[in-house]
């Protein structure tokens, strides 16, 4: 259902580093590049992740509520894709854990920017 989700940010490198990292964990890898925005998937039917410098020239900020959610393969994958944010230099806003009786296992930060985000598992 979802064809890509796109965060803005302030730094286009600094950004694109933090990601290309993180995202690796996920088997994605850059797509679609311009001077103002990147790409990226981890395969043709797959959705794709994006951040942008904002259209209308003014500072990327965060969206009170907002949150990207990514789904991971397993637990492990939640605990070592969160571990590597942190060490990227996300700011934590949630350990990897149990957060609801119907096995859904999240870990929450926030990147760079301060975008909020999720990693999590079901089951």
């Amino acid at each position: 259902m979802i064809g890509y989700t796109s965060l803005g940010t302030n730094d286009l490198s600094r950004s694109g580093a933090f990601y290309d990292a993180l995202l690796a964990g996920f088997g994605a890898q850059r797509v679609f590049e311009q001077p103002d925005f990147i790409v990226w998937s981890a395969g043709e039917n797959s959705p794709a992740f994006s951040v942008h410098v904002p259209f209308d020239g003014n500072a990327a900020t965060v969206g009170n509520g907002t949150m990207i959610a990514l789904s991971a393969a397993s637990r492990d994958q939640v605990d070592a894709l969160y571990k590597k944010a942190i060490s990227l230099g996300a700011m934590s806003e949630g350990e990897p854990g149990q957060r609801h009786e119907n096995g859904f296992y999240a870990a929450y930060f926030r990147d760079l920017d301060g975008n909020k985000l999720n990693i999590h598992h079901m089951g």
